[in-house]
C-alpha cells in the first residue's frame, strides 16, 4: 500500500508520502499485525502471541484510532492519548467477551501522529510507544531508534546484565513488559519532534528487526530513493520481503513516511531536520522496571 496526502495548515502545506504492507510471514498461519497509515495517524499494533486472538486485539487499536482521529487535518496529543487509553479499555473487553473465554488479549502499539500541540508550541510529530513494536527516524543516512522497546530483555541490557548481542539471542525476547489491554490503566512513551523541514519515519513490528539488523535495513533504505521507487516498489515491500527472506519466522508490518511542511516544496528544505537537533526536543524514556 503506497499513498500520498496533504493538510492545508493556516499558513503552510503538511504532505506526506507512506508505503506500508503487512504480512503473515513463512511460519504463521494467522496475522495478528495491524496497521494504519492515513494522514495524520501512522501506526503499528503487533497483537501478542499466545494469547486470545491476538489479531482482533490489533484490529480493534485500529478501529479505535480510526474512529477517534479525523482524517486531512492535524490532530492533538489530547486526542492522540485517549485514542491510546480508549484502545486499551477496547482490548480488555474483549477478554470479558464470550467469545475469548478468560484469556487476556493484548497487543504492542507503536506511531506516530501529527499533531498541533497549541499556540506557544506549533505543530509537532507525536511519537508513542508501549511494547517492543518500534519507531525508528531516518535522515537518509542514518536510521536511529527513537522509541524504548518496553521488553525483559531491554531491561537486562539497561541495567549492564546482557549485551545487545545477547539480546538478540535471548531466549526471553519475545516477553514484553508493557501491552495494550495488559492492565487496567495503560502507561505509554511519547516524544514530540517539531515538524518544521523534512522527516522520515519507519514504524515496524519485531517481525521485521528479528530478521534484519539495524545496519542492513538502513543499507535497504539507502538502496531506495523515498517511501516509493519510480516504478512504485514501496519501500514497505522492499523491507517486508527482505524479512520473508531471512526467514520470516513472525508477522512482518512496516510503515514508512515522509512528511514536508512549507508554504511550498522549496520552503520545505531539501534536507532532513533530524540529525542535528531533533532528538534534544526528545523526553529521555527508560524501560519501566
Amino acid at each position: 500500500m503506497n499513498g500520498e496526502s496533504e493538510i492545508a495548515l493556516p499558513a503552510s502545506t503538511a504532505r506526506f508520502v507512506f508505503s506500508a504492507r503487512s504480512d503473515v510471514g513463512s511460519v504463521r498461519k494467522v496475522n495478528e499485525d495491524s496497521f494504519l497509515a492515513q494522514a495524520p495517524v501512522f501506526l503499528v499494533a503487533d497483537g501478542m502471541g499466545g494469547h486470545a486472538r491476538g489479531d482482533a486485539a490489533s484490529q480493534t487499536v485500529i478501529r479505535v484510532f480510526d474512529e477517534h482521529i479525523e482524517q486531512g487535518v492535524p490532530s492533538t496529543p489530547e486526542r492522540i492519548l485517549d485514542a491510546i487509553h480508549s484502545s486499551n479499555d477496547a482490548v480488555r473487553d474483549l477478554s470479558s467477551a464470550e467469545d475469548y473465554g478468560t484469556a487476556v488479549s493484548g497487543t504492542t502499539l507503536a506511531g506516530i501522529a501529527f499533531v498541533d500541540a497549541g499556540d506557544d508550541i506549533g505543530f509537532h510529530w507525536m511519537a508513542f510507544n508501549i511494547g517492543d513494536s518500534r519507531v525508528y527516524t531516518w535522515d537518509g543516512r542514518t536510521l536511529v531508534q527513537l522509541s524504548v522497546d518496553h521488553s525483559a530483555v531491554q531491561e537486562m541490557v539497561d541495567a549492564g546484565l546482557i549485551t545487545l548481542r545477547d539480546a538478540e539471542q535471548h531466549p526471553e525476547r519475545n516477553v514484553i513488559t508493557r501491552a495494550i489491554g495488559a492492565d487496567e490503566f495503560v502507561d505509554s512513551d511519547v516524544w514530540l519532534l517539531p515538524a518544521t523541514g523534512r522527516h522520515s519515519f519507519l514504524i515496524c513490528s519485531d517481525g521485521l528487526t528479528k530478521e534484519i539488523d539495524t545496519a542492513e535495513i538502513a543499507r535497504l533504505l539507502a538502496a531506495h530513493d523515498g517511501a516509493t521507487d519510480e516504478d512504485g516498489t514501496g519501500i514497505a515491500d522492499v523491507l517486508v520481503d527482505a524479512a520473508i527472506a531471512r526467514g520470516g519466522r513472525d508477522n512482518v508490518t512496516v510503515v514508512f513516511v515522509e512528511s514536508a511542511l512549507g508554504s511550498s516544496p522549496e520552503d520545505s528544505g531539501n534536507t532532513h531536520d533530524r540529525a542535528g537537533g531533533v532528538h534534544e526536543h526528545l523526553e529521555e524514556t527508560k524501560p519501566r522496571s
